[in-house]
């Protein structure tokens, strides 16, 4: 089935709800009683309604790169108290406060302090493209016409190359509302990375008043290209810098994956995930299986593979469930795209994040929504390609609740 959805509008614009005028009550004098006059006992002052809570979308200078772009980070809260923060260089999700079983918020993303930190680091929260993941031997073939990647995992592209989306600045615009809203808008030129066509590519964030962290994405293109674009956050619903995930409750609704050889490049085989470690049909812990006897597990070592999402793509449908017994935080992963991304870093040596975090050895998951690995050479997966004329949309929510 094809990934390509023709002419769907990005997003209806959130209108912000006017302010109710509050009115005082008139007060009338009483008429004077014809006996004595008497003092009145006073009328029990009105109970004041207390405010309603509100949500909305800010916006705050955030330095400028190495060229004096300027750079701004947004604030979406809604009124559950929940909120995101948003830059417009490489559109990462900086933050992302949710609560857990007793209302306590916590940061569930790893990241860091300061852009300058985000132009030197990791990928964290980055949205990426063109390409997500790898393509084997940095080159594919479009139209008849063969391009050449720039090749930054050994003699493979990964990500989309040395300087892809996370090193863009994005237009932005935001817009307020129930459901605050962040756009970001930017063209990738033809030739970028290697890449064929100008791309004209749109990401937008919604934090939606049910704790829900939506995202859109966008492109249209002047010339036949591939594109797949995900978000790489890295959850902790711990808290970032609360040690490793490894009793985090995983659910995968997927029943196979694409594996991989020992380059971690994707064979083009289809293999059932039951009796191995990637079994994740039922609600098991990360650490289960993660040092397990798979082949694919002890190259990476541990988890780095795409799981294939039951049910149609293009229609969005629960790809995988997360839970975190100990503060109840609970992850609902949706998504449009045919596949799913799981990822846990295997740093030997703890990182430094935000405010002094400390990111052990898998101390985050990546549930990366995306096509699959070396799909543009690969025939008998999905198509990755995006021509003239047509509109590459996909979505990803990230649904947040709470269990006893």
């Amino acid at each position: 089935m094809k990934i390509f959805a023709l002419a769907a509008a990005l997003l209806a614009a959130l209108a912000v709800p006017a302010m109710a005028k509050t009115h005082k009550p008139a007060h009338h004098k009483a008429a004077p009683h014809k006996t004595a006059p008497h003092k009145t006992a006073p009328k029990a002052a009105a109970a004041k309604p207390k405010p309603a809570p509100i949500s909305y979308i800010t916006r705050a200078a955030w330095g400028e790169t190495a060229d004096h772009q300027k750079v701004d980070i947004y604030t979406l809260k809604n009124a559950r108290g929940a909120s995101a923060r948003i830059t417009n260089y490489g559109a990462f999700l900086v933050d992302l406060n949710m609560p857990d079983r007793k209302g306590k918020m916590a940061n569930v993303v790893l990241g860091y302090d300061n852009l300058d930190a985000y132009t030197h680091g990791t990928t964290y929260g980055a949205v990426i493209g063109r390409f997500a993941n790898r393509i084997g031997g940095a080159q594919f073939t479009v139209d008849g016409k063969t391009y050449h990647l720039k090749a930054n995992a050994g003699p493979n592209n990964i990500h989309g190359g040395p300087v892809g989306f996370s090193y863009h600045v994005y237009n932005a615009t935001a817009l307020n509302g129930p459901s605050p809203t962040l756009i970001l808008q930017m063209v990738s030129p033809d030739g970028d990375q290697g890449f064929p066509g100008n791309l004209n590519f749109t990401v937008t964030y919604t934090l939606k008043a049910d704790n829900t962290l939506r995202i859109d994405y966008r492109a249209t293109t002047d010339k036949a290209t591939v594109l797949n674009p995900t978000n790489h956050s890295y959850f902790n619903l711990k808290g970032a810098g609360n040690g490793d995930v490894l009793n985090h409750r995983l659910q995968v609704f997927a029943d196979a994956i694409t594996p991989t050889d020992a380059n971690h490049m994707a064979t083009g085989e289809v293999m059932k995930v039951s009796g191995t470690g990637f079994d994740f049909t039922k609600p098991k812990a990360l650490g289960k299986d993660i040092n397990g006897p798979d082949p694919a597990i002890v190259a990476t070592p541990g988890y780095d593979i795409n799981f294939i999402v039951k049910g149609p793509m293009g229609k969005l449908r629960q790809a995988a469930r997360v839970t975190e017994p100990m503060s109840g935080r609970v992850m609902d992963v949706w998504t449009t795209q045919p596949g799913v991304q799981l990822y846990l870093p295997n740093n030997e040596k703890p990182l430094p994040g935000r405010a002094g975090e400390q990111y052990v050895k898998r101390g985050a998951f990546c549930l990366e929504t995306q096509h699959f690995a070396n799909a543009p050479n690969i025939p008998s997966f999905p198509t990755t390609e995006l021509k003239p004329g047509q509109i590459f949309y996909q979505t990803t929510e990230f649904r947040f609740s709470t269990a006893k």
